[in-house]
């Protein structure tokens, strides 16, 4: 890996396009480099994984909405779209099976600077090797690239800090992964990372109070938005430059200012993309910083034994999960029996209520208005709050593998002031786990998901093809879908008409 010097410059320097942090991510996704065997095992697992909460989340409202939205496009030939038959105009297939991936928060994520969900890059450029009659080898290093973009730009800059949604990382990795998928020139790719750049900077307000339905739609729209730069570009049109340099560019007015040097790192020439395998998926239906508590709350349940006998919980944590999805945010929504599951998935003080006193995580269940009221679990979630621990935010943003850590020390006094005290630093699922996720892991999450959704034929039809990936030939990437029947697709919520029909 090679560090680059990624500083705002005034207008009157001299800063050659060679130089800007664009090109240089163009250059990576431009460099026909051999994938690697554990890269290429891993991005199967991950089209398993999404394809496994796709199934789960097909009948709620925000995704039923996304594809009635993609529906009112077909387009041949076009893309696939979870639980459709028939092909859609590539962008609106990237926008439904990127709400549909993201709706539970159950796939994908990488911590560093900043964090992000990477498989959320599989969407759009699945729906362009699906367009463009690509194959499945394509398909791989397309996603070994949108993977290796994501992960770098996560290590290095932190957006969160300045209140910038993190998917203004995800446009540029997606652009990039299409750019290598089509085999486009450096120039092009670089454009239309400089449009979906553009294009894809938000506030963090989507993850903050009462939390929406928007929460899913944001990186769909980052897919979406990648989709078109990259059109756009391959038929003439510029981007503004320098993207992230310019004076009056991302760094200087979103980010750090123009006193501010980030330090990206990139794979070199002729070096293979391995991003992908620093990531992590989640066991559990909820934020990834909450997955190491929940797996602790399970362990705690048997020593502390009468939950009723709880007088308070502190959860001794990071910097980012104190103050993102703990008390440390002063939302009070985090304490609403009546909050929405957006944001109830963002309360740590609430999962771990329910993970204590149920001893399991329900991607539905542990969510549903009935569960978030009960009076004992109530009880239980005010009782619950967290603060910032100096080791755990160090272990936050090491970049030691080894010590990073996205746990939490649990301080549990009960009414005699007995202390009972356990940690976990990452969670079971987590490569340095108690239980790793492997192939069988990943088939066994799918299984579970699409079971009442899937048809168990179709279900065997996906795994076999999704395994089969670098097999596939030009125009076989459709079969990396589900379908499923009209009567599945009927139990989703009706909603009002909207522009499209």
């Amino acid at each position: 890996m090679k560090t680059h010097p990624v500083r705002t410059h005034r207008s009157a320097e001299d800063f050659p396009r060679e130089e800007h942090l664009a090109w240089k991510i163009a250059e990576v996704a431009t460099d026909p480099v051999e994938v690697p065997g554990d890269t290429t095992d891993m991005v199967i697992n991950r089209i398993i994984d999404n394809a496994s909460v796709a199934a789960a989340s097909l009948t709620r409202r925000p995704v039923a909405n996304a594809r009635a939205q993609a529906q009112a496009h077909p387009y041949h030939p076009g893309s696939t779209v979870f639980g459709l038959r028939g092909s859609f105009s590539p962008e609106w297939a990237a926008w439904a099976n990127g709400v549909a991936v993201r709706e539970l928060d159950f796939h994908d994520t990488f911590l560093a600077a900043d964090y992000s969900h990477p498989g959320d890059n599989v969407p759009p450029i699945l729906a362009v090797a699906q367009h463009a009659g690509r194959s499945g080898a394509d398909l791989i290093q397309g996603l070994a690239t949108g993977y290796e973009v994501q992960v770098d730009l996560v290590r290095a800059i932190c957006l969160h800090e300045h209140k910038i949604d993190h998917v203004a990382h995800l446009g540029p990795s997606a652009a990039a992964g299409i750019g290598t998928l089509l085999g486009l020139d450096t120039e092009t790719v670089y454009q239309a990372i400089g449009q979906a750049l553009h294009t894809t900077t938000a506030t963090r307000q989507s993850r903050k109070g009462e939390i929406s339905s928007w929460k899913a739609y944001a990186p769909a729209f980052a897919g979406k938005m990648a989709v078109e730069a990259v059109d756009r570009a391959m038929r003439g049109e510029g981007a503004p430059s320098p993207i992230w340099e310019g004076e009056d560019g991302v760094i200087a007015w979103l980010l750090g200012g123009p006193k501010v040097e980030y330090a990206v790192p990139l794979p070199g020439p002729g070096e293979a993309k391995r991003g992908i395998l620093d990531t992590y998926t989640k066991e559990h239906s909820a934020e990834y910083q909450s997955q190491a508590p929940i797996d602790l709350a399970f362990r705690l349940r048997e020593r502390i034994g009468d939950l009723d006998r709880i007088a308070s919980i502190v959860l001794h944590t990071s910097h980012h999960t104190h103050y993102v999805i703990g008390t440390g945010s002063n939302d009070p929504q985090k304490f609403d029996p009546s909050a929405s599951r957006e944001t109830l998935d963002h309360s740590i003080m609430y999962i771990f209520a329910v993970a204590l006193q149920d001893g399991i995580w329900h991607h539905e269940r542990s969510y549903a208005p009935q569960r978030a009221q009960r009076p004992d679990t109530v009880a239980l979630w005010k009782k619950i709050s967290t603060a910032e621990d100096p080791e755990w935010t160090r272990r936050y943003h090491s970049t030691d593998p080894a010590e990073k850590a996205f746990g939490a020390r649990a301080e549990v006094t009960l009414d005699n002031g007995k202390v009972v005290v356990d940690e976990v630093a990452v969670a079971d699922a987590h490569p340095l786990g108690a239980r790793p996720f492997a192939r069988e892991q990943y088939i066994a999450k799918f299984r579970t998901l699409a079971d009442g959704v899937v048809a168990p034929a179709e279900q065997d039809r996906f795994l076999d093809a999704a395994q089969r990936t670098p097999e596939l030939g030009a125009g076989e990437l459709n079969q990396l879908t589900i379908t499923v029947s009209d009567e599945v697709l009927g139990r989703s919520p009706h909603s009002a008409e909207g522009l499209f029909r």
